[in-house]
């Protein structure tokens, strides 16, 4: 158990989780573009993302007795952790995704969440903030401007104004999940906490999913071709990814771990390129560094 904890506190370890979960996310947004393009219902992958993320960490917490139940004191927590992520946060996303019909300046946006971590730490938690931090979510927010200005001379789908907005809003909504589960980390294996978030947040979903989910059902919606990207969201992207992300909050702090969500829109856009879906320009690549290396000059600390 100590050896185990040990290896848990190496550094090295926890930097190279964050760097497969957000390999891992990155490659989400590829699926589920998959799934957009197959116009498969949001809130029919949505929802049921969540619950086979839900149920197959359930398995594997029984299974290796690490289940827990919640205790009375944290059940609000656990609802408000589920109400920030999956259901706003994944709605958001995806929805983010849909009306700017790009992965990478999808990833890009989201990759924005450690200026909101600064922001939330000098507001609610009285952290001051150096020049240095200033400057670096200046030039973030200047190389996102580069990219989505250059995404914008070569065309725009009608909504995309909406998308930025929805992609913003899921931002925030990441930021207090990463607060309410660095919170939590303290009573519950990472595994156990991100059980119970997707459990309950399938809970939530179930409205959504026996309305608009199965409002314009159709066969393909059992084929191959969706379930397959639905399971790798689902385990991949959901179960492992997050379970390793609980992980890296817990040893390593809300502001401190979000700085490497700045990589996801790299292995968005390495990703989409590789397998042809979606081609930037130079001036976009430019604009993808420089957000990234503003992104760490906010988190920088003296």
């Amino acid at each position: 158990m100590a050896r185990s904890a040990s290896i848990c506190d190496n550094k090295i370890v926890i930097y190279s989780l964050s760097a497969v979960s957000i390999l891992l996310w990155g490659m989400s947004y590829i699926w589920s573009d998959e799934l957009i393009a197959q116009d498969v219902s949001i809130f029919y992958f949505v929802p049921l993302r969540s619950l086979m993320a839900g149920v197959i960490l359930l398995l594997f917490n029984i299974s290796t007795k690490q289940f827990k139940w919640i205790e009375k004191k944290d059940l609000w927590k656990f609802a408000l952790l589920a109400v920030f992520e999956p259901l706003v946060y994944f709605l958001c996303e995806t929805y983010g995704l849909k009306e700017t019909g790009s992965p990478t300046i999808s990833a890009m946006i989201i990759a924005s969440v450690p200026i909101f971590s600064v922001a939330a730490a000098v507001l609610l938690f009285k952290e001051t903030v150096s020049a240095v931090n200033i400057l670096g979510i200046i030039v973030t927010l200047a190389g996102i401007g580069l990219v989505i200005r250059s995404q914008s001379e070569c065309g725009t789908p009608e909504n995309f104004a909406l998308g930025i907005l929805l992609l913003l809003l899921a931002v925030m909504s990441e930021v207090g999940h990463a607060s309410m589960t660095k919170h939590l980390s303290e009573g519950y294996r990472p595994q156990v906490i991100v059980m119970y978030q997707f459990l309950i947040g399938s809970v939530y979903f179930i409205p959504l999913f026996f309305t608009k989910g199965l409002e314009h059902y159709e066969s393909c919606y059992v084929s191959m071709s969706v379930l397959k990207p639905v399971l790798c969201l689902a385990l991949l992207c959901s179960s492992l990814a997050f379970s390793l992300w609980a992980m890296t909050i817990k040893r390593l702090g809300v502001a401190k771990s979000s700085v490497f969500l700045a990589m996801m829109c790299v292995a968005t856009a390495l990703v989409a390129e590789v397998i042809g879906r979606e081609h930037l320009c130079l001036i976009q690549w430019i604009g993808i560094a420089v957000a990234v290396g503003g992104i760490v000059l906010s988190q920088r600390t003296a």
